[in-house]
């Protein structure tokens, strides 16, 4: 901004308190808190004629350091175009001495900088600034100063909003006061609750005073409808009703002779109609051209709070706010011959709009109101990438104020559901060797609206890397976190939109639940969500408020192992039914070996009455639990036994996609080889898995790194090498029980049981919250390397000292079992244990082994089948079923779970040989 010549409005005045203001008396001694902080807050308005004068006369109390930090500086930002701001006073406050700061010869000095032009705003706004000198702690610093506003724009009527204080705010003394001449017919609204008010009449004037702090306000829920809430705010204006409204502001709104002959806008107007004579897609075309061609930047200075800036100069500089694009927007469809009228808007408030006071502080927004063959688009020339598609779609605006020179009432938004999704999302993935394996897919999603906007700048803005990074992290929120092979995003003008494209390696979601392998494939567990509160008595009246209106489609395809041979579908998979405020349309099926699935997702933002809430809630628990899911057969193929799967396309596309994102890592984004090993762990690939974890040792040692790599390097049967990793971890973390267990156990495994039991006894004799957990890790080290009289000391210590604890029962119970020890109570302390126990796997593994020592294969059969029901690959099950296997005779199951075993641990065998247990 460049400055001129001091003009009306343009610095400071200084003089003294205006006479209609009543004086408040800051008592002697008055303090806040020993804190310090506002003491007084008088804030006093008049109404006279157009002009408002707002009166403030405010002290704080300085009595700490960082009081007397955050009140020296002080700012007053005013309107200069529309009054001035005045100082009356500004005082320290000593005991009972006065010192009048601005007698002394500190003035206030003027901040010409733009303070909102981050938000892309140009306000006019003013700053008046000034540092106090010689403050010290214990003062008072006292301020009054006045700001006075007439805006041209509202035609003689006058407007004010003030926010009010209320508890729990403190402050000994606080209050407003609104006065206004007999001759002005002010009408005021006080939102908040129980407000302590008085209305008198004082000679020439009304009155209306409020006493601050106001009581604390009831609260809300958050998803209550906008007319619910109280606004602690006091709002006046001298505007006889809307329809005033209306009548002022629309004059500003005029379109005759705005576009002149030879005029560049009437050169893209006349080329729009010459390529087509279609009504509707004129309007569209002249939406795309302000939306796309004018940038945002909203214009308060010289009266811009309400006048637009005029169509030539929003296309001379390409930039406008709402007003200024809703002029050019009205000056084109005039030249069109297309029926429109600018709207009003709040974007936050409207539906609390009519319970409002008239005026145009109402509203914080303006739009198009075209008519076509009957029919009204609301057209936004804010809004970013409509195209003809979405000419009707309605934003979420409640109440309207159409501008009309015989002025106009109030009209209520009908919301509509969008023509296109804001998302749109392609995902086709290949499943087809196992289920237990990662999914790779193609990405596509189609991102229109502001966040295409987001996309679109960050594409044009940020370097290579960071825009990797960035819509990597946009997929995140709709896909999961992946690792992509290609990554790229592509703007569409003609279309307004951004199409993200990706592959990559993803979570497929299938799990174990109830002992068998599903999927469930739809999006509406994560996508819909209706759990309102209204448990308060105060709040059982008040209806829900949902989202909307947005619309979001989500596409998949995926190709199922063994052509899709046994899989089946539960739950509805054809669905259309409308739950919470969201309208759901789905339709899935499997045909050939692929699984398909077309969703859509309809955010009506409508209301919920409060007496269907209970009703509703019950229809969204309800048709959540029966999404549909895909079960795999029982026989499926698992990750143990990937050589001989029919297709190994998914497979083979996990390593590439992992071998190109591992040649990307670095120290600021070490997950591509972190997913990388820990896929190659799962599917029992240790070397792999330890060669990369290598290379992230390499980049980035944590103790996490090293102790994974220890233990692929223990299952490859190089104690050392598993070792020396622990005592690398066990340096970056000295804290890590898991560090210190681990050189312990690798330690005894190599022969020195003395040495790493005396480690686990140094950390035992610090005590702390892991003492117990180095006392379990010292019994089972003990137990495995055959001191088991020492063992089983330490547990019925721990068992003692913790009654109860279902792992140390367990822990107790696997002792015996492995020494073949005291089974009749082993036995017992492993139901106990299960008894008492969330999870029982590991302890049903114990107890089988207790069955098979006492002779009881069958028990034990049964116990392990339970164990490898709800965990397939846990090896120690299978190597101990197949021992069992064996001696029922049945040779060639006891040959495929040793496999299996091998397979997942192929230190299971040396574990085992300890206790006598081998083929």
């Amino acid at each position: 901004m460049i400055s001129g010549p001091a003009i009306a409005g343009d610095v400071p005045l200084y003089d003294t308190v205006p006479s209609w203001v009543t004086s408040v008396k800051l008592a002697q001694g008055q303090k806040q808190s020993a804190a310090g902080g506002p003491i007084l807050l008088d804030l006093q308005q008049r109404i006279e004629g157009p002009t408002v004068w707002s009166f403030v006369d405010m002290a704080m109390s300085l009595d700490t350091p960082e009081a007397l930090s955050q009140s020296n500086n002080i700012t007053l930002p005013w309107n200069p175009d529309k009054g001035d701001l005045i100082v009356h006073q500004l005082t320290i406050i000593r005991g009972t001495e006065e010192i009048d700061v601005l007698a002394s010869g500190q003035k206030f000095t003027v901040l010409r900088r733009e303070q909102q032009l981050e938000r892309r705003e140009l306000t006019g706004i003013l700053t008046a600034t000034i540092a106090v000198e010689g403050l010290r702690v214990g003062d008072i610093l006292r301020l009054r100063f006045s700001t006075t506003m007439k805006d041209k724009a509202l035609n003689g009527r006058a407007q004010v909003i003030q926010s009010l204080i209320a508890e729990p705010f403190v402050i000994p003394s606080a209050g407003y006061r609104l006065l206004w001449g007999e001759g002005d017919k002010v009408k005021s609204k006080i939102f908040a609750e129980k407000v302590r008010s008085k209305r008198e009449r004082k000679g020439t004037f009304e009155e209306l005073a409020i006493e601050l702090p106001l009581p604390k306000q009831s609260d809300l829920p958050s998803d209550a409808p906008g007319r619910f809430n109280n606004p602690q705010i006091i709002e006046s204006s001298t505007f006889e009703d809307w329809a005033d409204v209306s009548k002022v502001m629309a004059p500003l709104y005029a379109t005759d002779g705005l576009l002149p002959p030879g005029s560049a806008v009437l050169a893209e107007v006349e080329a729009i109609m010459s390529a087509t004579q279609d009504p509707m897609v004129r309007t569209a075309k002249a939406l795309q051209l302000v939306q796309d061609k004018i940038r945002y930047l909203a214009v308060g200075m010289d009266g811009g709070n309400y006048i637009p800036q005029s169509p030539s100069k929003t296309w001379e500089v390409r930039y406008g706010d709402c007003k200024a694009k809703t002029l050019l927007l009205l000056a084109m469809l005039d030249v069109m011959n297309i029926e429109a009228e600018p709207v009003l808007a709040h974007t936050v408030l409207g539906d609390i709009v009519p319970l409002r006071v008239p005026s145009a502080l109402a509203f914080n927004h303006i739009l198009v109101r075209a008519t076509i063959n009957g029919e009204s688009l609301f057209l936004d020339g804010t809004g970013l990438g409509s195209r003809i598609e979405d000419v009707r779609d309605t934003p979420a605006l409640g109440h309207l104020l159409p501008l009309r020179l015989e002025g106009a009432e109030l009209m209520k938004m009908d919301i509509r559901e969008p023509a296109r999704a804001t998302i749109d999302l392609t995902l086709d993935a290949d499943e087809s060797t196992s289920v237990d394996l990662p999914s790779v897919a193609d990405v596509t999603m189609v991102v229109r609206g502001e966040l295409a906007n987001t996309l679109t700048l960050a594409s044009t803005q940020l370097a290579e890397k960071e825009k990797q990074a960035f819509i990597d992290e946009f997929l995140q929120r709709f896909v999961g976190e992946a690792q992509y092979e290609t990554l790229s995003a592509t703007v569409d003008s003609d279309r307004g939109t951004v199409v993200l494209k990706g592959k990559g390696v993803f979570n497929s979601g299938w799990e174990m639940q109830d002992r068998r392998s599903e999927k469930v494939f739809s999006r509406a567990p994560d996508l819909i969500a209706f759990e309102p509160d209204r448990a308060r008595p105060a709040w059982a009246n008040i209806p829900v408020l949902t989202a909307g209106p947005e619309l979001h489609r989500f596409r998949m395809r995926i190709k199922l192992p063994d052509g899709g041979r046994g899989f089946v579908m539960e739950g509805d998979a054809n669905l259309q039914t409308e739950i919470g405020g969201v309208a759901i349309k789905r339709a899935a099926n499997v045909e050939n070996g692929i699984l398909t699935v077309d969703e859509t997702f309809s955010y009506l933002g409508k209301e919920i009455p409060a007496s269907q809430i209970s009703t509703e809630r019950d229809l969204v628990t309800t048709t959540l639990a029966r999404s549909p899911r895909l079960i795999a057969p029982a026989d499926t193929r698992r990750r143990w036994e990937l050589e001989g799967a029919n297709s190994l396309s998914q497979l083979n596309s996990i390593k590439a996609v992992y071998k190109k994102t591992r040649a990307d890592a670095d120290v600021d984004n070490i997950s591509p080889l972190t997913s990388s090993w820990s896929f190659l762990n799962g599917i029992g690939d240790y070397r792999g898995a330890s060669e990369i974890l290598t290379q992230q040792i390499a980049i980035l040692p944590s103790a996490d790194a090293y102790l994974s790599r220890a233990s692929a390097r223990y299952e490859l049967g190089d104690a050392k090498g598993a070792l020396s990793d622990a005592q690398e971890a066990r340096k970056l973390d000295p804290s890590s029980s898991s560090a210190v267990v681990s050189v312990a156990t690798y330690t005894a495994e190599l022969g020195e049981l003395d040495k790493a039991v005396a480690l686990l006894d140094e950390r035992i004799a610090l005590g702390g919250k892991t003492r117990d957990e180095y006392r379990s890790s010292k019994a089972s080290l003990l137990g495995e390397h055959g001191k088991v009289d020492a063992a089983l000391s330490e547990l019925d210590r721990l068992n003692l000292d913790k009654p109860g604890t279902p792992s140390l029962l367990n822990e107790r119970c696997w002792l015996k079992g492995t020494q073949n020890i005291e089974l009749p109570s082993a036995l017992k302390d492993c139901t106990s244990a299960i008894e008492l126990s969330e999870s029982s796997t590991t302890i049903l593994d114990s107890r089988a082994l207790v069955w098979f020592r006492m002779g009881r294969y069958e028990e034990a059969l049964q116990d392990l089948d339970a164990v490898l029901l709800q965990a397939p690959g846990f090896a120690e099950s299978r190597f101990l079923r197949s021992i069992v296997y064996a001696r029922l005779g049945k040779a060639k199951e006891a040959a495929a779970d040793l496999a299996v075993a091998r397979r997942m641990s192929p230190s299971v065998e040396r574990k085992y040989a300890r206790f006598g247990l081998k083929h």
